[in-house]
């Protein structure tokens, strides 16, 4: 985050919290013209990656709750977040001849092309 930005940022907006991942969660001070109610917006550490936005955090985001959910409360089948991995060396590659630059093996259902004069 810019100096200017967390200049600008401390002027119109009340900060509400941080999250586990380290980014800050902000509500403007005043209601926005044609909004009809406070702007929420978040300042992520680092890198910005929406993705990295915790669900409790998401529904105060959307003003699906008044006040942030507690983060503190984790069932046994949640799992931590993983970043998206889209465009890294990391991204999902099924294992198929096109990516692997080999023949398709044949299958029951194969059929012969056609060529035309034949």
């Amino acid at each position: 985050m810019s100096f200017l930005q967390r200049l600008t940022t401390g002027f119109s907006a009340s900060k509400i919290g941080t999250d586990r991942f380290g980014n800050s969660y902000y509500e403007s001070r005043k209601s926005w013209l044609g909004y009809g109610r406070k702007r929420r917006f978040v300042l992520y550490k680092g890198e910005a990656d929406p993705t990295m936005v915790p669900a409790e955090w998401h529904c105060w985001l959307h003003h699906v709750t008044d006040a942030p959910l507690s983060e503190t409360k984790r069932h046994a089948w949640q799992q931590e977040h993983t970043p998206n991995r889209t465009g890294t060396p990391l991204a999902y590659r099924p294992a198929a001849p096109a990516a692997t630059g080999g023949p398709r093996p044949a299958t029951a259902g194969d059929y012969e092309a056609w060529t035309p004069g034949s």
